[in-house]
């Protein structure tokens, strides 16, 4: 099938074909992560093993070369094996990968495999991204799932009519959260009324305001700073060549979507970026401002098992975890918060304070698990993973507390981390706000 019709029939087929749970790429790169782990997995053994030697011939050396003879030829080797076989695995699958890609094209993305690689790059993803692994997700706007090409106003303006959105001259931004996707914010729960199942609550919001929704797909296993940098340079560009003039843009952040959103008001201070004159409200939903106590657990656990030679190795493990899952362990946002610092190895709060953006009307959402109480003794449950006082952002040292006003902050009793996303009050009170 070597004939420029055969390939247009080809071309055709593939348009009525469903989404595809798994793309070529996809196998590349998986291949890829498999070689890493098992070097990884070497590189333990190897450890644990100079450990044990160190202890009947005392040595200074590191644990990765105190093996000696033929144990350290062994280890090499395996490193070495797998090295090449990788090389050689990968060029072969880039090589099929770029057959198939010219034969069939390439297939939508399902929401499953979305999922699956959102969930990826929420853990790995710092090493997906140096790595250059096919994996890592690359930052895009889109909207349903389609990466908008904001480079050229024709070409944007043509990506939002086959998205079905016509450009307004207010934009509404949709910032997820850790191991999550922009899709995640036009989904439907089971248990959401029939009467409002026509629009997931993201677009009955935009749609109800009159409002252009925008979603930010990035890679959340990536040092929030980062992220936050490219979104300020991204939404540059999008106002730059947006189909009509911008008279306000709003963000709405879930989660670490909310800590990305203030990275890049940061970082447009320092680029001088013209959009953060159009910013009027961002509103955070869930977002750790301060913190979450998961990873500062996780950070513990590191320290103990660094604390024996024996176990040492096994920390690897847990550092796995990717930049951004550390990043939340306080609520880092500038690059000064985490460079020069081992992320494993402190679990002191090194943060510059960062206020909020002047001039921009800013509101937050905690959720909490605990049911409203007019008499309340006990102190408020978080929502299964943010404590409420890091959700509105208030901290003891005055200099880190947001100090956000009581009329722009709403709490959501006998309501979950997730279920922000969906929870009818919780976006009543947004259509209130920004309304």
């Amino acid at each position: 099938m070597s004939s420029k019709r055969d390939l247009s029939l080809l071309a055709a087929e593939q348009k009525s074909l469903p989404p595809a749970h798994l793309h070529a790429s996809d196998l590349r790169g998986l291949a890829r992560l498999s070689i890493d782990g098992v070097s990884g997995v070497t590189g333990m053994v190897e450890s644990l093993h100079g450990a044990i030697a160190a202890k009947i011939i005392p040595s200074s050396k590191p644990a990765t070369e105190r093996t000696r003879g033929i144990s350290r030829l062994v280890y090499r080797s395996i490193h070495g094996i797998t090295g090449m076989t990788g090389s050689v695995l990968d060029q072969a699958l880039l090589v099929a990968s770029s057959m198939t890609g010219k034969l069939i094209g390439q297939r939508g993305s399902s929401r499953q495999r979305e999922t699956m690689l959102a969930a990826l790059n929420g853990v790995l993803g710092d090493h997906l991204h140096d790595t250059n692994n096919p994996l890592a997700i690359q930052t895009a706007l889109r909207q349903h799932g389609q990466a908008l090409n904001i480079d050229s106003q024709s070409e944007l303006l043509a990506c939002m009519q086959r998205t079905g959105h016509q450009p307004g001259a207010n934009i509404i931004l949709f910032v997820h959260g850790l191991c999550m996707h922009d899709l995640h914010w036009t989904s439907v729960p089971n248990n959401q009324a029939e009467s409002d199942a026509q629009l997931p609550r993201a677009e009955q919001l935009a749609e109800g305001l009159g409002w252009t929704p925008v979603y930010l797909h990035y890679n959340s296993g990536r040092h929030i700073s980062s992220n936050g940098r490219e979104l300020a340079e991204r939404l540059n560009t999008l106002l730059s060549n947006w189909p009509v003039p911008v008279t306000a843009l709003t963000i709405v952040g879930h989660s670490m979507g909310g800590l990305v959103a203030r990275s890049a008001c940061h970082y447009a201070v320092l680029e001088q970026h013209d959009w953060l004159e159009k910013l009027q409200h961002m509103v955070f939903l869930g977002t750790p401002h301060h913190g979450a106590p998961l990873e500062r657990g996780g950070n513990q656990l590191d320290r103990l098992l660094n604390s024996s030679p024996y176990s040492a190795p096994f920390a690897r493990l847990g550092q796995i975890r990717s930049a951004g899952i550390t990043d939340l362990r306080h609520g880092n946002l500038q690059d000064e918060d985490w460079l020069r610092r081992n992320r494993f190895a402190s679990a002191d709060d090194h943060r510059l304070p960062l206020p909020l953006p002047a001039g921009v009307a800013c509101h937050a959402v905690a959720a909490t698990i605990s049911k409203a109480s007019a008499q309340r003794k006990r102190p408020l449950s978080g929502d299964g993973l943010i404590p409420v006082a890091s959700a509105l952002g208030d901290h003891q040292n005055p200099a880190m507390s947001l100090n956000i006003a009581e009329q722009d902050r709403f709490i959501s009793y006998s309501c979950s981390h997730l279920e922000l996303l969906h929870n009818a009050k919780v976006w009543q009170q947004l259509a209130v706000w920004l309304g």
